[in-house]
């Protein structure tokens, strides 16, 4: 049942039910942590990497997309994941002493460019950058990069979904959730 405007407002992003909210609800609580975070930016890394998962699971395609939709919530979204990686990254796993990845989520129109370079046992990432000859460049949804990071889906059903692009060295882009410990709802 969708949460109405009479219903007690959740006190924290992950006290939020999707379950609970229609995608317009969701889309204006979002709005609502945003404008009442600190410098106006949404309050992502009040949540745990588990409790962002669960937001995730819980919520519907149709939920996401409006929320993604956002071009301010979906940049928000994006570089607090991104902000995250370097926390997640698993050096131990790695196969390369150096790759690098440039990411590229959003449509050809309307792309967000992110670059990850994993050396040195750390994962250095800067918003905005494409490196030249990378390990691998990745484009892909807003949508499914979200599922994939918050472990809502996997790479290998994407890229057997071809709901994923990937130019470089395929074998490591597969391999590359390995590197990251990816939060589970």
């Amino acid at each position: 049942m969708p949460q109405s405007r009479s219903d007690p407002e959740p006190s924290t992003l992950a006290d939020v039910d999707p379950r609970a909210t229609d995608k317009a609800e969701l889309v204006r609580l979002l709005h609502a942590a945003s404008e009442s975070a600190a410098h106006d930016d949404l309050d992502l890394s009040a949540l745990t990497p588990e409790q962002f998962a669960r937001l995730i699971s819980r919520s519907s395609v149709d939920q996401l997309n409006a929320v993604l939709a956002e071009p301010a919530l979906r940049e928000r979204i994006l570089d607090e994941i991104f902000r995250r990686m370097s926390e997640h990254y698993q050096p131990e796993h790695a196969k390369r002493r150096h790759a690098v990845v440039n990411w590229r989520i959003g449509k050809a129109d309307d792309l967000l460019h992110f670059q990850c370079e994993l050396a040195d046992g750390r994962c250095r990432v800067t918003k905005g950058a494409q490196h030249d000859s990378p390990t691998v460049t990745i484009t892909m949804t807003p949508l499914d990069f979200l599922q994939l990071t918050s472990g809502n889906t996997t790479a290998p059903k994407l890229v057997m979904s071809r709901r994923v692009r990937l130019a470089g060295d395929i074998g490591f882009a597969v391999n590359l959730p390995k590197l990251f410990q990816i939060p589970r709802a």
